[in-house]
This record gives structure tokens, C-alpha cells and sequence, in this order.
């Protein structure tokens, strides 16, 4: 975390990033609909390049074997609206309050979180870059933190199939494995930008989910232990 020599706010202890310039992070939680100014859409802009960049990098690494038509295809599933949503709410992303501001809930508040979460990365590399820092590094390094573990679960066909809980079990039957249990671990954040965690197992094996609803954290979780199932599985002894 980088040291200012004041103490951070929860965001910043979350994200691991303490700003120089206060005034980048409140610009970077001011959506346009709140009437603010000035608002987040430039940073915004900005944030959904150097997110996209981040990812790109990061799936690239993971996966050398991966022709581009896949790599883009997890790279949509990663910077999605819904994953940007349960990013927030895992960070407590609080937006900027003005005469307009979003109502509590629903789908414009939904999209307003995930585009801060944009700003915000946008925010951090302008912040270092002024301070005459890598900046590229300082963003990747709080993406990697976000992603890397999903990343590296990923498997070909993965976006493929939308129902992960139907096609675990389908394949927990198949390797004689118990049908799979879901489990809520914990639920954080605020409730206009919940973020919930659930664990899955099936015969030994386990995986978890993030995601801004519980059901989406139960597909999550099911997904990732669909990805850490290998071939002809046995339960472990």
C-alpha cells in the first residue's frame, strides 16, 4: 500500500492504495447521475482501457496455449457489469451523493457501482503517474489480486455454458460423486452494493464464489469447481 502519511480510509484499506490526491478518488465515486461535479465519466473512460489492458495481460500469461477468440471471451466474462458490481461491494464502494443520485437498488445503481469501479483504477494510475511511479504495475497489481485465482480456473468453453450448477452436477453424477452442496460463507458490504461469498462442495472436493447476488455467487463457485475438477475425479481420500 502506498504511504501518504495519513491514515487511509476503508476503501483505500481494501484496495490496498492510499491516494496523494484525495480529490482523484471522491471524482472517481461521482457518478453523473448524482448532478456533481465533476463526475466520473472521464475516469471512467480511462479505467475501462486500462482494466481491459490488466485482464488482457493477465489471461495471456495464464493461458499461452489460448488462441485470441478465447482469451477475449474470458476477458468479457471478467469486466462484465455484474463482476465490476460484486467488485464494489467487496471494497464498500460508497458513490458520491448529489439531488440526483441513483435510488437505493436497481438496475441504475447496479451499473453506476461497476462504472466507479472503473473510475477507481483510472484514479489509481493517474494518482501514481503523478507521483512519478510505474503506473501500469500499481493497477495490475490490484487486478492480479482480483482475478488471478479466476483466471487460472478458467477453461476453454467455460462462457459457453451459462447454468455451472446444472452442469456440476451433471458431471458430479457422471464421476459417482454426491450431488453438490452450496454454503453461505459471508455477505459484506452495504446493502444497495452487497457482495456475498458461497462455498461449494461435492465429494471432497471445494471451491468460492463471489457475487454481487446469491445466486450468482452459488453459479460462481460452481463454475470454479467445475474448473478444479480434474478428468475421471475420485473423491479425495
Amino acid at each position: 500500500m502506498k504511504r501518504t502519511g495519513r491514515t487511509p480510509t476503508p476503501l483505500e484499506d481494501r484496495l490496498g492504495y492510499v491516494f496523494r490526491d484525495e480529490a482523484l478518488l471522491r471524482t472517481a465515486l461521482t457518478p453523473p447521475s448524482s448532478g456533481l461535479t465533476p463526475d466520473n465519466q472521464r475516469l471512467e473512460f480511462l479505467g475501462d482501457s486500462i482494466l481491459d489492458l490488466c485482464v488482457s495481460l493477465l489471461a495471456y500469461r495464464e493461458h499461452p496455449t489460448w488462441p485470441e477468440g478465447s482469451l477475449s471471451k474470458l476477458r468479457g466474462l471478467l469486466v462484465c457489469t455484474d463482476a465490476l458490481h460484486a467488485w464494489a461491494g467487496d471494497l464498500g464502494v460508497a458513490l458520491e451523493t448529489g439531488p440526483r443520485s441513483p435510488r437505493k437498488g436497481g438496475a441504475n445503481l447496479r451499473n453506476a457501482l461497476a462504472d466507479a469501479m472503473e473510475a477507481l483504477l483510472a484514479a489509481v494510475f493517474l494518482d501514481l503517474q503523478a507521483s512519478g511511479f510505474t503506473a501500469l504495475d500499481g493497477v495490475l497489481a490490484i487486478v492480479e489480486r482480483r482475478f488471478l485465482e479466476e483466471i487460472r480456473a478458467a477453461y476453454l468453453g467455460i462462457w459457453e455454458s451459462k447454468d455451472h450448477k446444472t452442469t456440476l452436477q451433471e458431471r458430479g453424477a457422471a464421476l459417482g460423486l454426491p450431488p453438490p452442496q452450496y454454503e453461505l460463507v459471508e455477505r459484506l458490504g452495504p446493502d444497495h452494493a452487497p457482495s456475498f461469498t458461497v462455498r461449494a462442495g461435492m465429494g471432497g472436493f471445494e471451491a468460492v464464489g463471489r457475487a454481487g447476488t446469491l445466486k450468482r455467487a452459488q453459479m460462481e463457485a460452481a463454475r470454479l469447481l467445475l474448473a478444479a475438477l480434474p478428468p475421471g475425479a475420485k473423491p479425495p481420500s
